[in-house]
């Protein structure tokens, strides 16, 4: 499996024709637009190209991005909760494309298999909604995502959260290979309880990968501290750089 981080939580994950793109927040995304090299357009299509299927973990603007004009682009499915995919089906109508939208909506617990790859919604301690037209519209709960391709590691992708003690039953139900953790503070898990929850729960994890990070000023967690309260775990850990793809194997 192949993984590019494109800044805060926004993934690519890829494996033998798959390219799943997880939070797309790219456009507006000072870390996916500043970094690495080329224009933004240049980068935007870089990161779409391929695209084959879009996983969102929760209706924040930060999180949802640019899933419509990736899906409209590429002809992604979208994978979200129900609620969420409701908004979603209201605005891609009012874009008027001519064809219907490709999505797949869930809820916590559920999973859809997709051309032979699983994408579950597990549980999330965060919040979802949107300000549109002067009102708060709540877009059902957060999620995290369990992710499996056939032959590749299995990602657990925890969007937006702080720990809780269910992530012991995720781990013993889906037992992830790659961990994808929040670690800015604020608005997730800072570096601290984001250590915490990864040596508590998830130990036998291959990789550790930090997200919600360095977007903001507001987010001030920081990979060193991470590491420096991960202990003996902090091998494991992997810090992303913005558009350099990383594989993992099944070893």
């Amino acid at each position: 499996m192949q993984i590019t981080w494109f800044g805060h939580s926004a993934f690519a994950l890829e494996h033998k024709g798959r390219r799943v793109l997880v939070d797309p927040f790219l456009t507006g995304n000072p870390v996916f637009e500043g970094e690495g090299a080329g224009d933004a357009d240049a980068k935007f299509a870089a990161a779409i190209r391929g695209a084959t299927d879009i996983v969102i973990t929760h209706g924040h603007s930060d999180h949802i991005g640019d899933s419509l004009r990736i899906a409209k682009e590429t002809g992604a499915t979208i994978f979200c909760n129900w609620d969420l995919g409701q908004w979603l089906l209201h605005k891609w109508e009012a874009m008027a494309t001519g064809r219907p939208l490709a999505i797949e909506m869930m809820n916590s617990g559920g999973r859809v298999e997709h051309d032979g790859v699983s994408i579950r919604l597990v549980r999330a301690d965060h919040s979802a909604g949107v300000w549109e037209d002067g009102i708060f519209q709540t877009l059902g709960s957060a999620n995290g995502v369990i992710l499996n391709i056939p032959g590749a590691p299995i990602v657990y992708h925890m969007g937006d959260t702080d720990i809780f003690a269910g992530m012991g039953l995720i781990e013993e139900l889906h037992r992830p290979d790659i961990v994808i953790v929040p670690i800015g503070d604020r608005f997730t898990m800072g570096p601290s309880t984001a250590a915490l929850a990864v040596r508590r729960f998830f130990p036998r994890s291959k990789a550790v990968i930090p997200c919600h990070f360095r977007t903001f000023g507001a987010l001030t967690g920081t990979v060193e501290e991470f590491r420096r309260e991960l202990g003996p775990l902090g091998t494991h850990l992997l810090e992303p750089v913005p558009h350099e793809p990383v594989r993992f194997s099944i070893a």
